[in-house]
């Protein structure tokens, strides 16, 4: 494993991916950063509320909820109402008050509709029903309303309707170690979104470039395995998907995914043919 590791640490030299290591009595145990690649095909859900309070309407256009960064991890804001600049993570980040995203013309859209006595409130693309009030919303109203407003991987919603589904293929990270096992990392992984979906809904996968796809098992650790396939995420990659909806690929069968289906049928009729004629060798020898 340490020769592995000092491979890993090599090809990311200089960069936040590698890894510390030390030794605890005789064991070897390392930590740092492990990509995640999502591979969720169905929304997920954030919790309505931070570890310590519920999100509420705050009292005046200038206060800023704790609860509405996403990537925070219960800190507080700062005396001024503004929030306390974070680290945000890869996918998720948190639009600010008067920016205008290009995006689908979503903010635009949110303009014309705060003018309008009717507003409403756009939900994800996943959860496309929309929410109207009939009552005139006053300015001050409106800019909470855009301060809630997040974008995740280019869908607008408001903190009232948090569900999306992460791009496929979009990376995040977690800072784990080599000692957690898979269902510790999915924790902290759902943790740090604060996502309300049980970690027993989720599972992690190796992801050849092959099309091999290999299912952790509840006692794998997955930061050793990364490190032992390698530290090249073209060759192989991190998953999260779905515990009912991923499915393993054998080595076998993920060498004939990338054929084309008639190359597929002739390689169908090649292994008839060959079995015809090891039929007709053993009728013939024992005279059937």
């Amino acid at each position: 494993v340490l020769s592995h590791l000092k491979t890993y640490n090599l090809y990311y030299e200089g960069q936040n991916l590698q890894l510390r290591h030390r030794e605890e009595e005789g064991e070897l145990i390392f930590e740092g950063l492990l990509n995640i690649f999502w591979g969720l095909r169905r929304p997920i859900r954030l919790q309505m509320q931070d570890d310590h309070e519920r999100i509420r309407p705050p009292p005046s256009s200038t206060s800023w909820h704790s609860g509405c960064n996403l990537d925070s991890q219960g800190s507080p804001n700062s005396a001024d109402g503004q929030q306390v600049p974070q680290q945000s993570p890869p996918t998720v980040e948190v639009t600010p008050p008067d920016s205008h995203s290009e995006g689908n013309g979503l903010m635009e859209e949110q303009t014309e509709e705060d003018n309008e006595a009717s507003a409403q409130l756009l939900r994800t693309k996943s959860d496309a029903g929309v929410l109207r009030r009939g009552q005139r919303r006053s300015p001050s109203d409106q800019r909470r309303i855009r301060r809630h407003r997040f974008s995740i991987n280019g869908h607008f919603y408001n903190h009232k309707t948090a569900v999306f589904t992460p791009a496929y293929g979009s990376v995040t990270n977690v800072r784990i170690n080599s000692c957690m096992t898979t269902p510790q990392v999915l924790r902290v992984l759902l943790n740090k979104f604060k996502i309300e979906n049980s970690p027993d809904d989720f599972a992690i996968y190796l992801v050849h470039t092959s099309g091999e796809r290999v299912k952790l098992k509840r006692s794998d650790y997955p930061l050793v395995l990364r490190v032992m396939q390698g530290p090249c995420e073209q060759v192989c990659k991190v998953f999260l998907m779905e515990e009912d909806l991923g499915e393993e690929v054998t080595y076998d069968v993920a060498q004939y995914i990338k054929f084309e289906m008639p190359v597929l049928q002739s390689f169908i009729i090649k292994l008839k043919e060959e079995e015809d004629r090891e039929v007709q060798k053993l009728q013939r020898k024992y005279g059937i």
